[in-house]
């Protein structure tokens, strides 16, 4: 799958936003299970977010 270079380089910052938004909005939804179901999907993102930031400085300090 090719992706166009700017949205590749703002792919990680877009989990980190949405994980920062969702994890925000768990403390204020109350129907349900959405504040669990919106504090996983926080936790996911922004973990995704930082283990493709941190993969990412790795392999382009190792090329250097």
């Amino acid at each position: 799958m090719w992706v166009s270079k700017p949205i590749y380089e703002s792919l990680p910052y877009f989990y980190l936003l949405v994980g920062v938004l969702s994890l925000a909005s768990s403390m204020y939804v109350n129907h349900w299970y959405w504040p669990t179901i919106c504090f996983v999907t926080g936790m996911v993102c922004l973990v995704a977010g930082l283990v493709v930031l941190l993969k990412r400085r790795d392999a382009r300090g190792a090329d250097h």
